[in-house]
């Protein structure tokens, strides 16, 4: 594929043109994606961060839950932060009544696990898969993912060793919100994948 590869932000709520501005910044086509037709014509797409039960009403309200789960299971790159997290996720923990996700990511995940909008805070962590210098993270009333499967790379964790970031694949999850922070690594490491599938 070409150096700038045309990318989708699933735009029903959430933090969108935070990611469609990192998105351009690396040199992509970044495109809001709201409808199935929308979700052909890109080779990736990004989940922000939001309400994730909203998103998911919204995601089936459009018709898209269906197709963004055979993009996934067709193997399209797909990067989940905060709500996007929880959305790629297999398995929820307080979730509310009725919440679906897309799946995808053989993993378990808690929502709001950090408490409030009050109780956010911001961490530099160690990536490697990332970066030598370290991430700085904003965790935004956050998940946490608590159990990771056998296929599941773990590329950050808290300093007591809570999972933040993982890697299934081409699927990618981040509790935080590097699109607030300034961070491009994780969003370059989306297009690789990108550019590679």
């Amino acid at each position: 594929m070409a150096g700038s590869p045309r990318v989708g932000v699933l735009a029903l709520q959430g933090d969108v043109r935070e990611h469609l501005r990192v998105l351009t910044s690396l040199g992509a086509d970044a495109v809001p994606v709201r409808r199935p037709e929308e979700l052909a014509s890109v080779s990736g797409l990004v989940i922000p961060g939001g309400e994730s039960s909203v998103i998911d009403k919204l995601a089936r309200a459009f018709g898209m839950q269906g197709p963004v789960r055979t993009a996934i299971a067709e193997g399209m790159p797909m990067y989940g932060t905060c709500a996007g997290l929880i959305l790629l996720a297999d398995r929820l923990t307080d979730a509310i009544a009725g919440q679906e996700t897309f799946g995808g990511l053989d993993v378990t995940v808690q929502r709001n696990a950090f408490g409030t909008q009050a109780d956010s805070f911001e961490v530099d962590l160690d990536v490697p898969a990332v970066s030598v210098a370290p991430v700085h993270a904003a965790f935004i009333r956050a998940p946490l993912v608590i159990d990771v499967g056998e296929g599941v790379d773990v590329l950050a964790r808290l300093a007591d060793g809570r999972v933040v970031a993982v890697r299934q694949g081409n699927l990618f999850g981040t509790a935080f919100h590097p699109e607030v922070t300034g961070e491009t690594g994780f969003h370059a490491l989306f297009l690789d994948a990108v550019r590679a599938a």
